[in-house]
């Protein structure tokens, strides 16, 4: 599986397959002994979401609603990207509100908590618009980005323990071990998602009662 998606998406992982799974974005069939089993339709909707969130930088959210609209049905049917952004894109202010489709009010707000923060040159990188854009959802249900500081406080601190795994790779003057820190960090990265979605799905269980 990972051979097949890694040409086009180098970064993905077994984990971030997990989470899309966990997501209920692909459905992957099990074998008696508890393997999975990916197919061709399978395959076609990891394409599909992995470039959404590449090229076009979708919420979860608005993949899955793609999806249940059917697409895709095959790879044809995959998004075509928009104007996609290049690997390390440095967008000016401007830019991140046209592509993330808020007003700089809300902008200026995720700056003000320190969700966000441009570079000396005023620039953000592409991440910004995903971040703007999720944010906004948020903002449908009343969620406004000043309570939205213990996601950045709980993000800091994900990333602190991460640094502390990677960070006697990245001392090694091997460049392989280089290239298995950022490897490594890449996974930790997804498992950290992964659980922080596991722990928030369990605590809102205790809260319904289901």
């Amino acid at each position: 599986m990972l051979e097949r998606l890694r040409p086009e998406f180098p970064d993905v992982t077994i984990s971030k397959i997990r989470f899309l799974e966990s997501e209920g974005l692909i459905s992957p069939e099990r074998t008696p002994s508890g393997y999975r089993r990916f197919t061709e339709a399978d395959v076609a909707r990891l394409r599909f979401v992995l470039a959404a969130q590449r090229d076009q930088y979708l919420p979860l959210r608005v993949i899955r609603e793609q999806l249940d609209n059917g697409r895709p049905q095959a790879r044809a049917a995959e998004p075509e990207p928009v104007d996609p952004l290049p690997e390390g894109a440095r967008l000016p202010r401007a830019e991140v509100l046209a592509r993330a489709g808020v007003g700089d009010d809300l902008l200026s707000a995720l700056e003000e908590y320190g969700l966000l923060a441009a570079d000396h040159d005023g620039h953000y990188d592409g991440g910004a618009v995903s971040i703007a854009r999720t944010v906004a959802s948020l903002a449908a249900y009343g969620i406004e980005p000043r309570h939205l500081r213990a996601f950045r406080a709980a993000a800091e601190r994900e990333v602190g323990l991460v640094e502390q795994v990677v960070a006697p790779l990245y001392r090694q003057r091997d460049p392989a071990a280089r290239g298995r820190a950022d490897e490594v960090a890449r996974d930790l990265a997804d498992l950290s998602v992964d659980l922080h979605a596991l722990l928030v799905r369990a605590g809102l269980r205790r809260l319904t009662g289901t």
